[in-house]
Protein backbone atom coordinates (compact mmCIF):
# COMPACT_ATOMS: atom_id res chain seq x y z
CA UNK A 1 0.00 0.00 0.00
CA UNK A 2 2.95 2.35 0.69
CA UNK A 3 4.14 1.90 -2.90
CA UNK A 4 0.67 2.74 -4.19
CA UNK A 5 0.57 5.87 -2.03
CA UNK A 6 4.00 6.90 -3.33
CA UNK A 7 2.83 6.47 -6.91
CA UNK A 8 -0.24 8.56 -6.19
CA UNK A 9 1.90 11.32 -4.67
CA UNK A 10 4.17 11.20 -7.71
CA UNK A 11 1.22 11.58 -10.08
CA UNK A 12 -0.03 14.50 -8.00
CA UNK A 13 3.39 16.17 -8.22
CA UNK A 14 3.38 15.77 -12.00
CA UNK A 15 -0.13 17.18 -12.10
CA UNK A 16 0.81 20.19 -9.95
CA UNK A 17 3.79 21.01 -12.15
CA UNK A 18 1.78 20.38 -15.28
CA UNK A 19 -0.84 22.89 -14.17
CA UNK A 20 1.75 25.62 -14.68
CA UNK A 21 2.08 24.50 -18.30
CA UNK A 22 -1.58 25.01 -19.17
CA UNK A 23 -3.41 28.29 -19.28
CA UNK A 24 -5.87 27.66 -16.43
CA UNK A 25 -5.79 26.36 -12.89
CA UNK A 26 -8.03 25.46 -10.01
CA UNK A 27 -9.29 29.02 -9.73
CA UNK A 28 -11.19 28.37 -12.96
CA UNK A 29 -13.42 25.90 -11.12
CA UNK A 30 -15.34 28.83 -9.74
CA UNK A 31 -16.11 29.97 -13.29
CA UNK A 32 -19.33 28.64 -14.77
CA UNK A 33 -18.53 25.85 -17.21
CA UNK A 34 -20.85 24.23 -19.71
CA UNK A 35 -20.92 20.79 -21.27
CA UNK A 36 -19.57 22.29 -24.50
CA UNK A 37 -16.67 23.95 -22.63
CA UNK A 38 -15.75 20.63 -21.06
CA UNK A 39 -15.94 18.82 -24.40
CA UNK A 40 -13.45 21.36 -25.83
CA UNK A 41 -11.06 20.64 -22.98
CA UNK A 42 -11.38 16.94 -23.77
CA UNK A 43 -10.43 17.62 -27.40
CA UNK A 44 -7.37 19.44 -26.07
CA UNK A 45 -6.55 16.55 -23.74
CA UNK A 46 -6.46 13.83 -26.39
CA UNK A 47 -4.42 16.02 -28.75
CA UNK A 48 -1.66 16.74 -26.21
CA UNK A 49 1.60 14.85 -26.08
CA UNK A 50 3.08 16.29 -22.91
CA UNK A 51 2.56 13.99 -19.92
CA UNK A 52 2.65 16.61 -17.16
CA UNK A 53 0.23 18.98 -18.85
CA UNK A 54 -2.00 16.04 -19.79
CA UNK A 55 -2.27 14.82 -16.19
CA UNK A 56 -3.06 18.36 -15.02
CA UNK A 57 -5.68 18.86 -17.70
CA UNK A 58 -7.28 15.49 -16.93
CA UNK A 59 -7.60 16.49 -13.27
CA UNK A 60 -9.08 19.84 -14.23
CA UNK A 61 -11.68 18.19 -16.49
CA UNK A 62 -12.72 15.76 -13.77
CA UNK A 63 -12.91 18.55 -11.18
CA UNK A 64 -15.06 20.67 -13.48
CA UNK A 65 -17.27 17.70 -14.30
CA UNK A 66 -17.90 17.16 -10.59
CA UNK A 67 -19.01 20.81 -10.24
CA UNK A 68 -21.57 20.57 -13.05
CA UNK A 69 -25.27 20.06 -12.24
CA UNK A 70 -26.64 16.70 -13.38
CA UNK A 71 -28.29 18.00 -16.56
CA UNK A 72 -24.99 19.51 -17.71
CA UNK A 73 -23.12 16.31 -16.84
CA UNK A 74 -25.56 14.31 -18.95
CA UNK A 75 -25.25 16.82 -21.78
CA UNK A 76 -21.47 16.45 -21.63
CA UNK A 77 -21.68 12.66 -21.82
CA UNK A 78 -24.06 12.99 -24.76
CA UNK A 79 -21.48 15.17 -26.53
CA UNK A 80 -18.68 12.69 -25.84
CA UNK A 81 -20.84 9.87 -27.17
CA UNK A 82 -21.68 11.72 -30.39
CA UNK A 83 -18.39 13.55 -31.08
CA UNK A 84 -15.67 11.18 -29.84
CA UNK A 85 -16.36 8.20 -32.07
CA UNK A 86 -14.01 6.58 -34.55
CA UNK A 87 -12.76 8.36 -37.68
CA UNK A 88 -14.95 6.68 -40.32
CA UNK A 89 -12.74 7.78 -43.20
CA UNK A 90 -9.71 6.23 -41.50
CA UNK A 91 -11.71 3.04 -40.89
CA UNK A 92 -12.71 2.82 -44.56
CA UNK A 93 -9.10 3.36 -45.61
CA UNK A 94 -7.84 0.70 -43.21
CA UNK A 95 -10.49 -1.78 -44.42
CA UNK A 96 -9.47 -1.22 -48.03
CA UNK A 97 -5.79 -1.66 -47.16
CA UNK A 98 -6.50 -4.89 -45.26
CA UNK A 99 -8.57 -6.32 -48.09
CA UNK A 100 -5.78 -5.52 -50.53
CA UNK A 101 -3.18 -7.17 -48.27
CA UNK A 102 -4.70 -9.11 -45.32
CA UNK A 103 -1.64 -9.09 -43.06
CA UNK A 104 -1.52 -9.01 -39.30
CA UNK A 105 0.11 -5.60 -39.43
CA UNK A 106 -2.71 -4.08 -41.48
CA UNK A 107 -5.24 -5.75 -39.23
CA UNK A 108 -3.58 -3.91 -36.35
CA UNK A 109 -3.96 -0.63 -38.22
CA UNK A 110 -7.64 -1.42 -38.78
CA UNK A 111 -8.12 -2.23 -35.11
CA UNK A 112 -6.53 1.06 -34.11
CA UNK A 113 -8.62 3.04 -36.59
CA UNK A 114 -11.85 1.38 -35.43
CA UNK A 115 -11.30 2.30 -31.78
CA UNK A 116 -13.52 5.23 -30.73
CA UNK A 117 -11.65 8.32 -29.58
CA UNK A 118 -13.69 8.12 -26.40
CA UNK A 119 -11.59 5.16 -25.28
CA UNK A 120 -8.41 7.24 -25.49
CA UNK A 121 -10.19 10.05 -23.66
CA UNK A 122 -11.16 7.70 -20.82
CA UNK A 123 -7.58 6.38 -20.62
CA UNK A 124 -6.16 9.90 -20.36
CA UNK A 125 -8.69 10.99 -17.76
CA UNK A 126 -7.64 7.97 -15.74
CA UNK A 127 -4.12 9.42 -15.46
CA UNK A 128 -5.31 12.01 -12.96
CA UNK A 129 -5.08 11.20 -9.28
CA UNK A 130 -8.44 9.82 -8.25
CA UNK A 131 -9.31 9.41 -11.91
CA UNK A 132 -10.43 5.80 -11.67
CA UNK A 133 -13.08 6.45 -9.04
CA UNK A 134 -14.19 9.62 -10.85
CA UNK A 135 -14.70 7.58 -14.03
CA UNK A 136 -16.68 4.91 -12.16
CA UNK A 137 -18.96 7.67 -10.88
CA UNK A 138 -19.16 9.15 -14.39
CA UNK A 139 -20.45 5.84 -15.71
CA UNK A 140 -23.21 5.97 -13.10
CA UNK A 141 -24.30 9.24 -14.74
CA UNK A 142 -24.14 7.47 -18.09
CA UNK A 143 -26.70 4.94 -16.85
CA UNK A 144 -29.01 7.86 -16.00
CA UNK A 145 -28.52 9.26 -19.51
CA UNK A 146 -29.29 5.91 -21.16
CA UNK A 147 -32.50 5.57 -19.16
CA UNK A 148 -33.55 9.15 -19.97
CA UNK A 149 -32.96 8.72 -23.71
CA UNK A 150 -35.02 5.53 -23.68
CA UNK A 151 -37.88 7.20 -21.81
CA UNK A 152 -37.80 10.19 -24.15
CA UNK A 153 -37.84 8.02 -27.26
CA UNK A 154 -34.58 9.54 -28.52
CA UNK A 155 -33.38 8.87 -32.06
CA UNK A 156 -31.81 5.41 -32.53
CA UNK A 157 -28.45 6.91 -33.54
CA UNK A 158 -28.29 8.94 -30.31
CA UNK A 159 -29.06 5.90 -28.18
CA UNK A 160 -26.60 3.80 -30.16
CA UNK A 161 -23.83 6.35 -29.56
CA UNK A 162 -24.47 6.39 -25.82
CA UNK A 163 -24.62 2.58 -25.72
CA UNK A 164 -21.30 2.51 -27.54
CA UNK A 165 -19.76 4.90 -25.01
CA UNK A 166 -20.99 2.65 -22.21
CA UNK A 167 -19.32 -0.30 -23.96
CA UNK A 168 -16.08 1.71 -23.99
CA UNK A 169 -16.28 2.17 -20.23
CA UNK A 170 -17.09 -1.49 -19.64
CA UNK A 171 -14.28 -2.65 -21.94
CA UNK A 172 -11.66 -0.56 -20.18
CA UNK A 173 -12.96 -1.29 -16.69
CA UNK A 174 -12.80 -5.03 -17.42
CA UNK A 175 -9.06 -4.61 -18.03
CA UNK A 176 -8.37 -2.22 -15.17
CA UNK A 177 -10.31 -4.34 -12.67
CA UNK A 178 -8.84 -7.63 -13.82
CA UNK A 179 -8.74 -10.29 -11.10
CA UNK A 180 -4.96 -9.97 -10.94
CA UNK A 181 -5.29 -6.43 -9.55
CA UNK A 182 -7.90 -7.22 -6.90
CA UNK A 183 -7.00 -7.57 -3.22
CA UNK A 184 -9.10 -9.73 -0.87
CA UNK A 185 -9.44 -8.27 2.62
CA UNK A 186 -11.05 -9.77 5.72
CA UNK A 187 -13.50 -7.24 7.15
CA UNK A 188 -13.67 -7.34 10.93
CA UNK A 189 -14.26 -4.96 13.82
CA UNK A 190 -10.70 -3.61 13.50
CA UNK A 191 -11.27 -2.52 9.89
CA UNK A 192 -11.17 1.31 9.52
CA UNK A 193 -14.48 2.93 10.40
CA UNK A 194 -14.94 4.59 6.99
CA UNK A 195 -14.86 1.18 5.31
CA UNK A 196 -17.23 -0.32 7.89
CA UNK A 197 -19.63 2.54 7.28
CA UNK A 198 -19.58 1.70 3.57
CA UNK A 199 -20.33 -1.96 4.32
CA UNK A 200 -23.48 -0.78 6.11
CA UNK A 201 -24.40 1.55 3.25
CA UNK A 202 -23.68 -0.87 0.39
CA UNK A 203 -25.41 -3.93 1.89
CA UNK A 204 -27.98 -4.81 -0.77
CA UNK A 205 -29.49 -8.12 0.35
CA UNK A 206 -30.24 -7.93 4.08
CA UNK A 207 -30.23 -4.38 5.39
CA UNK A 208 -27.83 -3.53 8.21
CA UNK A 209 -29.76 -1.17 10.46
CA UNK A 210 -26.94 0.17 12.62
CA UNK A 211 -23.42 -0.35 13.95
CA UNK A 212 -24.53 -2.88 16.52
CA UNK A 213 -26.07 -5.05 13.84
CA UNK A 214 -22.88 -4.78 11.79
CA UNK A 215 -20.93 -5.94 14.85
CA UNK A 216 -23.16 -9.03 15.11
CA UNK A 217 -22.37 -9.90 11.50
CA UNK A 218 -18.59 -9.56 11.56
CA UNK A 219 -17.29 -9.91 15.13
CA UNK A 220 -18.48 -13.35 16.40
CA UNK A 221 -16.10 -16.26 15.75
CA UNK A 222 -18.67 -17.99 13.52
CA UNK A 223 -19.14 -14.99 11.22
CA UNK A 224 -16.91 -13.74 8.42
CA UNK A 225 -16.97 -10.91 5.90
CA UNK A 226 -14.63 -10.57 2.92
CA UNK A 227 -14.33 -7.82 0.32
CA UNK A 228 -12.42 -7.18 -2.86
CA UNK A 229 -10.53 -3.90 -3.19
CA UNK A 230 -8.58 -2.33 -6.05
CA UNK A 231 -5.31 -0.39 -5.61
CA UNK A 232 -6.84 2.69 -7.25
CA UNK A 233 -9.83 2.63 -4.87
CA UNK A 234 -8.14 1.89 -1.56
CA UNK A 235 -11.06 2.64 0.75
CA UNK A 236 -13.88 1.69 -1.63
CA UNK A 237 -14.96 -1.97 -1.51
CA UNK A 238 -15.94 -3.37 -4.91
CA UNK A 239 -17.96 -6.33 -3.66
CA UNK A 240 -18.29 -8.13 -0.33
CA UNK A 241 -19.71 -11.37 0.96
CA UNK A 242 -21.02 -12.22 4.43
CA UNK A 243 -20.53 -15.77 5.69
CA UNK A 244 -22.08 -17.76 8.53
CA UNK A 245 -20.21 -20.80 9.87
CA UNK A 246 -22.73 -23.44 11.01
CA UNK A 247 -23.22 -27.13 11.69
CA UNK A 248 -25.68 -27.67 8.82
CA UNK A 249 -27.22 -26.08 5.74
CA UNK A 250 -29.58 -23.36 6.95
CA UNK A 251 -33.07 -23.23 5.41
CA UNK A 252 -33.92 -19.70 6.61
CA UNK A 253 -32.24 -16.34 7.06
CA UNK A 254 -33.93 -15.13 10.26
CA UNK A 255 -32.01 -17.50 12.61
CA UNK A 256 -28.75 -16.39 11.00
CA UNK A 257 -29.55 -12.71 11.56
CA UNK A 258 -31.12 -13.22 15.00
CA UNK A 259 -30.00 -10.84 17.73
CA UNK A 260 -29.89 -13.59 20.36
CA UNK A 261 -28.22 -16.80 19.27
CA UNK A 262 -25.56 -19.18 20.49
CA UNK A 263 -22.33 -18.77 18.42
CA UNK A 264 -20.82 -21.92 16.95
CA UNK A 265 -17.11 -22.50 17.69
CA UNK A 266 -15.44 -21.88 14.33
CA UNK A 267 -13.28 -25.00 14.55
CA UNK A 268 -16.33 -27.25 14.93
CA UNK A 269 -18.29 -25.73 12.03
CA UNK A 270 -18.91 -28.02 9.06
CA UNK A 271 -20.78 -25.63 6.76
CA UNK A 272 -20.01 -22.17 5.39
CA UNK A 273 -23.12 -20.29 4.28
CA UNK A 274 -22.75 -17.32 1.95
CA UNK A 275 -25.88 -15.43 2.87
CA UNK A 276 -25.27 -11.98 1.37
CA UNK A 277 -23.26 -10.83 -1.65
CA UNK A 278 -23.36 -7.11 -2.43
CA UNK A 279 -21.84 -5.24 -5.35
CA UNK A 280 -20.78 -1.81 -4.15
CA UNK A 281 -19.98 0.23 -7.28
CA UNK A 282 -22.89 0.73 -9.69
CA UNK A 283 -20.50 2.14 -12.26
CA UNK A 284 -18.76 -1.25 -12.52
CA UNK A 285 -21.89 -3.09 -13.66
CA UNK A 286 -20.97 -5.80 -16.14
CA UNK A 287 -17.48 -6.30 -14.68
CA UNK A 288 -17.32 -9.71 -13.01
CA UNK A 289 -16.12 -9.95 -9.41
CA UNK A 290 -18.50 -12.30 -7.63
CA UNK A 291 -17.32 -15.58 -9.13
CA UNK A 292 -13.70 -14.86 -8.18
CA UNK A 293 -14.73 -13.68 -4.71
CA UNK A 294 -16.72 -16.79 -3.80
CA UNK A 295 -14.13 -19.21 -5.13
CA UNK A 296 -11.25 -17.50 -3.33
CA UNK A 297 -13.19 -17.26 -0.06
CA UNK A 298 -14.04 -20.97 -0.33
CA UNK A 299 -10.35 -21.77 -0.76
CA UNK A 300 -9.27 -19.50 2.10
CA UNK A 301 -11.91 -20.82 4.52
CA UNK A 302 -11.16 -24.45 3.65
CA UNK A 303 -7.51 -23.78 4.41
CA UNK A 304 -8.25 -21.89 7.66
CA UNK A 305 -10.92 -24.28 9.02
CA UNK A 306 -10.32 -27.89 7.89
CA UNK A 307 -13.62 -29.05 9.43
CA UNK A 308 -15.58 -27.14 6.76
CA UNK A 309 -16.87 -29.60 4.19
CA UNK A 310 -19.96 -27.89 2.77
CA UNK A 311 -20.06 -24.51 1.05
CA UNK A 312 -23.50 -23.19 0.17
CA UNK A 313 -25.39 -19.97 -0.30
CA UNK A 314 -28.67 -18.95 1.26
CA UNK A 315 -29.94 -16.87 -1.63
CA UNK A 316 -32.95 -14.69 -2.38
CA UNK A 317 -35.12 -15.33 -5.43
CA UNK A 318 -35.83 -11.78 -6.63
CA UNK A 319 -37.81 -12.66 -9.75
CA UNK A 320 -40.02 -15.40 -8.36
CA UNK A 321 -43.04 -13.42 -7.16
CA UNK A 322 -43.35 -11.53 -10.46
CA UNK A 323 -43.18 -14.77 -12.44
CA UNK A 324 -45.58 -16.61 -10.14
CA UNK A 325 -48.16 -13.82 -10.22
CA UNK A 326 -47.97 -13.76 -14.02
CA UNK A 327 -48.47 -17.53 -14.14
CA UNK A 328 -51.43 -17.32 -11.79
CA UNK A 329 -53.13 -14.77 -14.07
CA UNK A 330 -52.29 -16.55 -17.34
CA UNK A 331 -55.00 -18.20 -19.43
CA UNK A 332 -52.63 -21.10 -20.09
CA UNK A 333 -50.03 -21.24 -17.30
CA UNK A 334 -46.82 -23.03 -18.26
CA UNK A 335 -45.43 -23.72 -14.81
CA UNK A 336 -48.58 -24.36 -12.75
CA UNK A 337 -51.41 -26.87 -12.85
CA UNK A 338 -54.98 -25.61 -12.57
CA UNK A 339 -55.14 -27.09 -9.07
CA UNK A 340 -52.04 -25.15 -8.05
CA UNK A 341 -53.53 -21.93 -9.42
CA UNK A 342 -56.58 -22.43 -7.22
CA UNK A 343 -54.53 -23.24 -4.14
CA UNK A 344 -52.27 -20.23 -4.62
CA UNK A 345 -55.23 -17.85 -4.52
CA UNK A 346 -54.52 -17.89 -0.79
CA UNK A 347 -51.51 -15.66 -1.51
CA UNK A 348 -53.90 -12.79 -2.18
CA UNK A 349 -55.03 -12.79 1.45
CA UNK A 350 -53.26 -10.93 4.22
CA UNK A 351 -51.02 -12.87 6.63
CA UNK A 352 -51.58 -16.13 4.75
CA UNK A 353 -48.34 -17.43 6.20
CA UNK A 354 -49.63 -17.24 9.77
CA UNK A 355 -52.37 -19.87 9.30
CA UNK A 356 -50.93 -23.39 9.63
CA UNK A 357 -53.35 -25.17 7.28
CA UNK A 358 -53.22 -22.47 4.61
CA UNK A 359 -49.46 -22.31 4.88
CA UNK A 360 -49.08 -26.05 4.30
CA UNK A 361 -51.42 -26.00 1.29
CA UNK A 362 -49.47 -23.11 -0.23
CA UNK A 363 -46.18 -24.91 0.41
CA UNK A 364 -47.38 -28.01 -1.49
CA UNK A 365 -48.26 -25.86 -4.50
CA UNK A 366 -45.45 -23.34 -4.33
CA UNK A 367 -42.45 -25.68 -4.28
CA UNK A 368 -43.43 -27.43 -7.56
CA UNK A 369 -44.01 -23.98 -9.05
CA UNK A 370 -40.56 -22.93 -7.88
CA UNK A 371 -39.05 -26.04 -9.50
CA UNK A 372 -40.68 -25.03 -12.79
CA UNK A 373 -39.36 -21.49 -12.35
CA UNK A 374 -35.77 -22.66 -11.95
CA UNK A 375 -35.72 -25.64 -14.31
CA UNK A 376 -37.98 -24.51 -17.17
CA UNK A 377 -38.59 -20.75 -17.23
CA UNK A 378 -36.01 -19.14 -19.54
CA UNK A 379 -35.14 -15.68 -20.77
CA UNK A 380 -34.58 -14.74 -24.40
CA UNK A 381 -31.04 -16.17 -24.24
CA UNK A 382 -32.23 -19.54 -22.99
CA UNK A 383 -30.95 -18.95 -19.46
CA UNK A 384 -32.92 -19.08 -16.18
CA UNK A 385 -35.12 -16.06 -15.56
CA UNK A 386 -33.76 -15.49 -12.08
CA UNK A 387 -30.62 -13.26 -12.05
CA UNK A 388 -29.23 -14.78 -8.85
CA UNK A 389 -29.67 -18.25 -10.32
CA UNK A 390 -27.79 -17.20 -13.46
CA UNK A 391 -24.93 -15.90 -11.33
CA UNK A 392 -24.45 -18.98 -9.15
CA UNK A 393 -25.17 -21.57 -11.85
CA UNK A 394 -22.73 -19.75 -14.12
CA UNK A 395 -20.13 -20.09 -11.36
CA UNK A 396 -20.62 -23.86 -11.34
CA UNK A 397 -22.86 -24.16 -8.29
CA UNK A 398 -25.75 -26.62 -8.01
CA UNK A 399 -29.30 -25.71 -7.05
CA UNK A 400 -29.42 -27.80 -3.89
CA UNK A 401 -32.58 -26.96 -1.99
CA UNK A 402 -35.65 -24.71 -2.12
CA UNK A 403 -36.71 -23.26 1.21
CA UNK A 404 -40.36 -22.37 1.72
CA UNK A 405 -40.67 -19.23 3.90
CA UNK A 406 -36.90 -18.96 4.12
CA UNK A 407 -37.23 -15.18 4.46
CA UNK A 408 -40.32 -13.93 6.26
CA UNK A 409 -39.22 -10.30 6.29
CA UNK A 410 -41.31 -7.72 4.44
CA UNK A 411 -38.72 -7.64 1.67
CA UNK A 412 -38.54 -11.43 1.43
CA UNK A 413 -42.30 -11.84 1.20
CA UNK A 414 -42.49 -8.97 -1.27
CA UNK A 415 -39.99 -10.33 -3.79
CA UNK A 416 -40.51 -14.08 -3.54
CA UNK A 417 -43.35 -14.89 -1.12
CA UNK A 418 -40.56 -15.79 1.30
CA UNK A 419 -38.85 -18.37 -0.93
CA UNK A 420 -35.09 -18.81 -0.57
CA UNK A 421 -32.73 -21.37 -2.07
CA UNK A 422 -29.38 -22.96 -1.35
CA UNK A 423 -26.78 -23.18 -4.10
CA UNK A 424 -24.08 -25.75 -3.33
CA UNK A 425 -20.47 -25.11 -4.30
CA UNK A 426 -19.12 -28.66 -4.59
CA UNK A 427 -15.41 -28.21 -5.28
CA UNK A 428 -15.25 -31.51 -7.18
CA UNK A 429 -18.09 -30.56 -9.54
CA UNK A 430 -17.76 -26.80 -10.05
CA UNK A 431 -15.92 -26.98 -13.36
CA UNK A 432 -18.22 -29.65 -14.81
CA UNK A 433 -21.35 -27.73 -13.77
CA UNK A 434 -19.96 -24.50 -15.21
CA UNK A 435 -19.12 -26.10 -18.55
CA UNK A 436 -22.52 -27.76 -19.00
CA UNK A 437 -24.32 -24.56 -18.04
CA UNK A 438 -22.15 -22.35 -20.29
CA UNK A 439 -22.33 -24.67 -23.30
CA UNK A 440 -25.80 -26.23 -22.99
CA UNK A 441 -27.66 -24.00 -20.54
CA UNK A 442 -28.17 -27.02 -18.29
CA UNK A 443 -29.30 -26.19 -14.75
CA UNK A 444 -27.44 -28.38 -12.26
CA UNK A 445 -30.01 -29.33 -9.64
CA UNK A 446 -30.24 -31.87 -6.86
CA UNK A 447 -32.67 -34.77 -7.09
CA UNK A 448 -34.70 -33.16 -4.27
CA UNK A 449 -35.33 -30.11 -6.47
CA UNK A 450 -35.98 -32.14 -9.63
CA UNK A 451 -38.53 -34.33 -7.86
CA UNK A 452 -40.67 -31.29 -7.05
CA UNK A 453 -41.35 -30.58 -10.73
CA UNK A 454 -44.91 -31.50 -11.74
CA UNK A 455 -45.12 -34.30 -14.32
CA UNK A 456 -48.31 -32.95 -15.93
CA UNK A 457 -47.02 -29.55 -17.10
CA UNK A 458 -47.00 -28.60 -20.80
CA UNK A 459 -43.94 -29.98 -22.63
CA UNK A 460 -40.85 -27.72 -22.64
CA UNK A 461 -41.38 -26.82 -26.30
CA UNK A 462 -44.75 -25.27 -25.41
CA UNK A 463 -43.00 -23.19 -22.77
CA UNK A 464 -40.59 -21.81 -25.35
CA UNK A 465 -43.38 -21.04 -27.79
CA UNK A 466 -45.45 -19.36 -25.12
CA UNK A 467 -42.56 -17.12 -24.11
CA UNK A 468 -41.71 -16.33 -27.73
CA UNK A 469 -45.29 -15.12 -28.24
Amino acid sequence: MAAISFLGDLIQTISDRGRDLISFGRSDLARTASAADLAKLCEDLISRRGEASGVALARLILDRYAFLPQDERLAFLDLVASEFGADHAAVDEAIAAYRAEPTRSRLGVLHEAAEPRSQELIRRLNLARGGTLALVRMREDLFVLRKRLKEQGAAPEARDAVDSLDSDFEHLFASWFNRGFLVLRHIDWSTPADILEKIIRYEAVHEIADWEELRRRIEPPDRRCFAFFHPALLDEPLIFVEVALTGAIAPAIQPILAHEREPVPARSATTAIFYSISNCQKGLAGVTFGNFLIKQVVEDLAREIPSLKTFVTLSPVPGFRTWLDRERRADAPQGLTREDVETLRALDGEDWQTDKATCEAVRRAMLPAAAAYFLRAKNERGRPLDPVARFHLGNGARLERMNFLGDTSKKGLGQSYGLMVNYLYDLSAIEKNHETYANLGTVAASSAVSRELRANLPPPRAVVLAEAG
